[in-house]
């Protein structure tokens, strides 16, 4: 993890958003709230449907609408935090969780360019401590499709036990897909912290 001085952290880190959302800096990357001037790299990054195809919610084609509708709507119920992954200054995905039926739910894409890099790893990694270390979840749940074994290995690397395989609608191809579920504890969680925690910065 990089460290930085108190004076560093100061002019780099931006304030935390209006909704309160904290600004985390892992060793590589960013995560920070979604903002307006995100909209034209996440239409960029999220209509290729290489990416969509592996969400559930993210539609195909994505447009410009789409985008600002995500960035107005997220980060607006207790429990929830979405974030912009963020490299050298532009973003490359998103990842986040929220409250849903049955618990607490990490969800996670990236842009194709950066895929294979680790990036997705090391962001939900620093999502997790939030969920468990700040915002006092028990447990958490995960889903990866069938056919997305990159997105499974990131979910294994983080901890998260496969539980199962549960049929989900997949928006982007207005059709139901098999999903491998997984779910990571917080016993485990506290196991497994030798990863090092992201240093919140703002």
């Amino acid at each position: 993890m990089t460290l930085a001085t108190q004076e560093a952290k100061q002019i780099l880190a931006p304030r935390p958003n209006e909704r309160g959302i904290p600004i985390f800096q892992t060793t590589r990357l960013k995560l920070r709230a979604p903002c307006r001037g995100d909209v034209k790299a996440i239409v960029r990054l999220a209509n290729d449907r290489r990416v969509s195809e592996n969400t559930l919610r993210v539609p195909h084609p994505y447009t410009a609408g789409d985008a600002e509708q995500f960035v107005a709507a997220v980060n607006r119920q207790n429990g929830e935090a979405t974030f912009m992954i963020v490299l050298d200054g532009a973003p490359i995905g998103a990842c986040g969780i929220e409250a849903r039926e049955g618990g607490a739910e990490v969800g996670y894409w990236i842009g194709r360019p950066y895929w294979g890099r680790g990036y997705a790893t090391e962001a939900v990694r620093a999502v997790i401590d939030h969920a468990f270390g700040d915002l006092g979840n028990d447990a958490l749940q995960a889903g990866a499709r069938v056919s997305n074994p990159a997105s499974r290995r990131v979910l294994e690397k983080c901890g998260f036990q496969w539980t199962g395989v549960g049929l989900y609608r997949i928006r982007a191809i207005n059709s139901a897909a098999p999903l491998d579920r997984f779910r990571l504890d917080r016993r485990l969680w506290a196991s497994l912290k030798a990863w090092g925690r992201a240093r919140e910065v703002a």
